[in-house]
């Protein structure tokens, strides 16, 4: 497992999850996405039916990988958010945390400006949610090896290299 890695359980998707939820309806949006930036979904939120999540969170991971180059050009370690304006459906981008891109597609019925602002209050939830399970595996990967047990293991590694 890579160090970056994060291993999400039920518990914190469902808390991903509300909080997404409660950008859209804040943001009148019509569905929310969060993708890992190697691109795959993570989560999805409201009217996603017709849409093909999974190619759609590749393609996603992958604007944002190709723009992140882009920026590299211009002398920007990367830009944070994108936004993609179509004639009926938007599409809002932005990094959360180191790994994470949340997803925001919405239409004419609210504006730029409250899906950046509601996307902007999600992220720092998010990530907050992040660090969390970032503490929380640091904790469980450290060793819990009993000093009973770990001074036997080192009398049978002296005897061993002490022939």
């Amino acid at each position: 497992m890579s160090e970056d890695s994060l291993i999400l359980y039920e518990e914190e998707i469902k808390q991903i999850e509300k909080i997404i939820s409660k950008l859209l309806k804040g943001a009148e949006a019509k569905c929310g996405l969060l993708v890992d930036k190697d691109g795959h979904l993570i989560t999805r939120q409201g009217f996603t039916h017709s849409l093909d999540t999974t190619a759609l969170a590749a393609l996603l991971a992958g604007s944002f990988a190709s723009t992140k180059e882009i920026a590299k050009l211009v002398g920007e370690p990367e830009f944070s958010v994108l936004f993609h304006q179509g004639k009926k459906d938007h599409i809002h981008m932005s990094l959360v945390g180191e790994r994470s891109i949340l997803v925001v597609i919405f239409d004419d019925r609210t504006t730029i400006g409250m899906v950046r602002l509601c996307a902007k209050e999600a992220a720092t939830d998010l990530t907050k949610i992040f660090e969390q399970i970032k503490e929380n595996s640091k904790a469980s990967a450290q060793p819990s090896i009993s000093g009973e047990f770990a001074d036997g293991a080192q009398d049978k590694l002296d005897d061993i290299f002490q022939d």
